[in-house]
Formats: C-alpha cells, sequence, structure tokens
C-alpha cells in the first residue's frame, strides 16, 4: 500500500463523519415526508423515525472505546461503513415503519462505532502541530452535512424521491469504506477474549471518574443540549422574515468561527480554555439576545453571536480529547464519552427547551443557554481542579 500524506487521511476520516451525521440528517430532511410514507403512525412513532438512530450511543457510548479498542480501528470503521451502506440501502425500500425502526437502530450502532474510531485515528494521523485544525475539523462534521442536506438533498427528494436521497447516502457511505480501506495503514492482529460484563462496566465508572477523560465530555453534553434545540427551534421562534437567514446561517457562523478563530485559539490559549471562553461569550450574546428581542438587527446578531460563540466550544471539546489524553486507549474512551453525552443532550435539549418555552415564552431561550454555558464552565473548572496534582 502507498503511503498517503496525513492531509489525505484526515478529510476522508472527515468524509466519513459527514456519512454518520447524515444517518441522522437524511430522515430529519424528509421529516415533514414521514406522515405521508407511513400515514397512520403517530407523533411518537414518528420523532423516534429521526432519534431512534441515537439510542446505542445514549447506551454505549462511553463503553464503545473500550469494546472495540482491540479489534483495530481500521477494521472496525470499515465494517461499520460497509453496514451503514447496506442498512441505507435497505431502508430505500421504506420497509414497514417497525422494521425500518429495528434498522434504524442497527445503524445506530454503525453510527457509534464511526464517532468513536475517526477522531481516535484522526488524532493519530494529524501531525501534533496541526492537530487542534485537524479535530476542530472533526467536530464540524454534523454542522456541514445538515448544511449540504438542506441545499442538495431536499432538492434531489424534490427530483427523485426520498428514497433517492437513501441511496446516495448508501453510496457515499460505501464510497468512503472503499477510500479508507487503502488509505488507513493496517491494523495488527485483533486481541480476542470474551468480553465480560462486570468489568466493561467498572471500566464506565473508571471513565466518568477520570478528571481528563470525561472533560470533554462534561462541557461537550452542554453544547449539544443548547446548540442543537437552537438549531431546531430558535428560526421558527424568531419569525417569518428572520427563519430562513437562521436556519442557514446558525450553523455556518459555527463553522466558520470553529474553523478560524478557533483554530487560532487553541493555539495560544489550549483547548479546554478556549471551551471555556466560548461559553462565556454564549452567556454575553444570549444577553444581547434578551435585550435585542424583537428587534430584526439586533435579534439577529445576537442569534449568530450565539451561534459562532458555540463554534468555539464545538471545536475546542474535539481538540480537548487529545489535549487531555496522551494515549489511543484513553482517547477512545474520551471519544466514546462524548458520543454518550453528546447523544443525551441531543436527546433533550430540543424536548426540554421547546417545554420551556410552551410554559414561559421566547423570553426563556437566553436564560436556557445562559444556565448550560454556565453549567459547562463550572464543570471544566471543576474537573481541571481535580487534574491539579496535590
Amino acid at each position: 500500500m502507498e503511503r498517503v500524506s496525513s492531509l489525505v487521511v484526515v478529510l476522508a476520516l472527515w468524509g466519513a463523519g459527514l456519512g454518520a451525521a447524515a444517518q441522522f440528517g437524511k430522515i430529519s430532511v424528509i421529516f415533514d415526508l414521514a406522515a405521508g410514507i407511513y400515514p397512520g403512525a403517530g407523533p411518537l412513532a414518528l420523532g423516534l423515525f429521526v432519534s431512534v438512530v441515537g439510542f446505542p450511543g445514549l447506551i454505549f457510548g462511553s463503553t464503545a472505546g473500550l469494546l472495540l479498542a482491540g479489534m483495530g480501528w481500521r477494521r472496525v470503521l470499515v465494517a461499520a461503513l460497509v453496514a451503514g451502506a447496506l442498512l441505507s440501502l435497505v431502508e430505500a425500500l421504506f420497509p414497514p415503519l417497525p422494521v425500518m425502526l429495528a434498522l434504524r437502530v442497527a445503524e445506530g450502532f454503525a453510527h457509534l462505532v464511526i464517532v468513536v474510531a475517526a477522531p481516535v485515528l484522526i488524532a493519530q494521523s494529524a501531525p501534533p502541530a496541526r492537530q487542534g485544525l485537524a479535530m476542530t475539523l472533526w467536530s464540524t462534521f454534523f454542522a456541514v452535512t445538515y448544511t449540504v442536506l438542506a441545499l442538495v438533498g431536499r432538492p434531489l427528494v424534490a427530483l427523485a424521491g426520498p428514497g433517492a436521497l437513501l441511496l446516495a447516502h448508501a453510496g457515499w457511505m460505501a464510497g468512503f469504506a472503499v477510500i479508507l480501506a487503502r488509505v488507513l495503514p493496517p491494523d495488527g492482529p485483533a486481541r480476542r477474549g470474551r468480553i465480560a460484563f462486570w468489568p466493561v462496566l467498572r471500566g464506565h465508572g473508571a471513565i466518568y471518574a477520570s478528571a481528563r477523560i470525561a472533560a470533554p465530555a462534561m462541557g461537550f453534553v452542554c453544547y449539544t443540549m443548547t446548540y442543537v434545540a437552537l438549531l431546531t427551534l430558535l428560526p421558527p421562534l424568531s419569525g417569518a422574515r428572520m427563519q430562513p437567514l437562521l436556519a442557514s446561517l446558525l450553523p455556518l457562523v459555527s463553522i466558520l468561527v470553529s474553523l478560524t478563530l478557533g483554530v487560532w485559539l487553541l493555539g495560544r490559549l489550549g483547548a479546554v480554555r478556549v471551551v471555556m471562553l466560548g461559553f462565556g461569550l454564549a452567556i454575553l450574546a444570549s444577553a444581547g439576545l434578551a435585550l435585542g428581542w424583537g428587534h430584526f438587527g439586533p435579534q439577529l446578531a445576537a442569534s449568530l453571536a450565539i451561534g459562532g460563540a458555540l463554534g468555539l466550544v464545538q471545536g475546542a471539546s474535539f481538540a480537548a480529547i487529545p489535549a487531555l489524553n496522551a494515549s489511543g486507549a484513553d482517547r477512545a474512551q474520551a471519544a466514546g464519552a462524548i458520543a454518550q453525552l453528546g447523544n443525551l443532550g441531543t436527546t433533550l435539549g430540543t424536548p426540554l427547551l421547546g417545554a420551556l418555552i410552551a410554559a414561559h415564552g421566547a423570553g426563556v431561550v437566553p436564560v436556557f443557554v445562559t444556565v448550560f454555558a454556565a453549567l459547562g464552565i463550572v464543570l471544566h473548572l471543576w474537573q481541571a481542579r481535580r487534574r491539579r496534582p496535590g
């Protein structure tokens, strides 16, 4: 196998991440058509159509690194991409909803493997001087995917139907399985042995007891609680005039800030400090949102400022994995914890903010962001104190 540059490897792994994010996004982009595809299905079942793919990560996220580390990262990543391609191919037939939900659960296991294995391999592949940039690029995979699906996926659905989007996703996953099988170095022999329940359970506890392994995830859950909820609820809450602007600009601003200012700050402040700075700026922007609500320019500017501030948190949280953890095994466990708590925030944030808005009105949005941003700062300060010797 010819040696390829680290840039090619990192970009290929990022491409696999885009496919993993599309395991959520491909259904989100056709969600308004779901009632027509499955007539008679209730709102809970249709909601599960989107979210059930996250359940394996919610349950097994932090232990995935423990279970996968001995199998060979290239081996499990390529297998997960192949499985994702096959599942998307079958889903394009839109089988009965119970079957579809079972397929989506299986797809969730493939998703979990990708989001644990890919950042570990990126951290291993990127030169130390470019590690912050590489991990920041990885952190954009959800925002980039949702932006692309809004721009390209929906027109494809309008042209050829929802099945075409799922077929395109299957092709993407299969293509990156082939690419990564060629560009990643071969694994060593897999470590075989019976997986015992109690050691894995104890390992799960050890992950969250570690001030280094758990710290990136503890900040990240505060980010996912707010960011995904804002992407979903803030645009429609802001009125017809502002809705299309926020829907398209919020993820783009997060990506832009993460890849520019975020990378620059990582080289000067370190990952954990950038996370806390992002949360602090989100609190300031939330105050601006509270003061400017109902006024087009100030409200739009403050909303985008929150998105940009959370973009700093997004990239720096992933950069904190190699910054705080030197070994591949520890990085795998940290990535698994991010997957688990990230799924927790994604699952709970939107319904929680929606319920608060229904009870207290739109004015609760800045308070919601402020509370979780402050919690993120407190958690990181606590973990930093625990890491100090003595």
